[in-house]
């Protein structure tokens, strides 16, 4: 099945208002490496979270003890050399270099503890991704090292990340659903392309953002100027085709552009 089209299926449920678990988290996230790369195959990277978890064996199987065996020595870290590499916001790549950033090492851990019965959230604290033991005020920072955190501990990495001066709200704690996690990490790789000046991988992120239920004119608007410079007129094209059905105050210009991309293939 083409990638966008089973990630565009995969989000369905939250335009029709999912709840906290309205998404499989790492299957929508292997999909949009998929997208990213055809070469991947999305079902054989959720069996690999399959065998990360195995591989923990009969080691301790609290929030802790997850943390440990996943971001203890010789395990996964945080990537502190390249932070906004592209390749931390894709799960395989995350699993093939054992490096990722807040977000993407908080999937793992999510996901490799519900295969071995620990039930993670995600906490979507700005600036810097952590998760929660669901039974405990126990917080962990997978790009620290895994280490644990209490309320007050969050909070002075909040300060860390943002300042001393940054007002922290405790609401800044509370679970991320995963839809909303799927979000975030799309946010966190329409950035790095964009930093990096790769128009051919943002594309693909925009076309993956423009697939999310609730997107709408903004995001066509730069997805059909990305594909135009990319000199992919016919799909740029058509992107401006979708607009002038969106945006009818400005359908004409939606459709001026759109010919105007057409003639460029003569």
């Amino acid at each position: 099945m083409d990638p966008f089209a089973r990630f565009a299926d995969l989000m369905a449920p939250v335009g029709a208002g999912g709840g906290p678990g309205d998404v499989p988290l790492d299957l929508t996230l292997a999909v949009v490496a998929a997208a990213d790369r055809p070469e991947v195959d999305p079902d054989a990277l959720v069996r690999e979270l399959d065998g990360l978890a195995a591989s923990l064996g009969d080691t301790d199987r609290s929030a802790a003890g997850l943390c440990a065996g996943l971001f203890g020595p010789g395990g996964f870290v945080g990537d502190t050399v390249d932070y906004y590499d592209a390749r931390n916001s894709l799960l395989d790549e995350v699993l093939r270099r054992r490096r990722g950033i807040p977000i993407t090492l908080s999937v793992l851990a999510m996901e490799t503890g519900r295969r071995r019965g620990v039930e993670l959230v995600g906490v979507g604290m700005p600036g810097h991704f952590l998760v929660r033991d669901a039974h405990r005020a126990a917080f962990f920072d997978p790009f620290g090292g895994g280490r644990e955190l209490d309320a007050p501990g969050c909070r002075d990495l909040f300060h860390a990340v943002h300042g001393p001066g940054a007002a922290f709200d405790p609401g800044y704690l509370t679970p991320t659903p995963p839809s909303s996690i799927v979000v975030r990490v799309l946010n966190n790789l329409v950035a790095a392309r964009t930093r990096a000046g790769d128009r051919a991988g943002l594309a693909t992120a925009l076309r993956l953002q423009v697939a999310l239920p609730g997107s709408g004119v903004p995001e066509r608007r730069r997805l059909a100027g990305v594909l135009g410079a990319e000199g992919r007129f016919t799909e740029a094209a058509a992107v401006h085709d979708d607009l002038a059905r969106m945006d009818p105050e400005r359908a004409g210009d939606h459709r001026v552009q759109a010919a105007r991309l057409r003639a460029r293939l003569n």
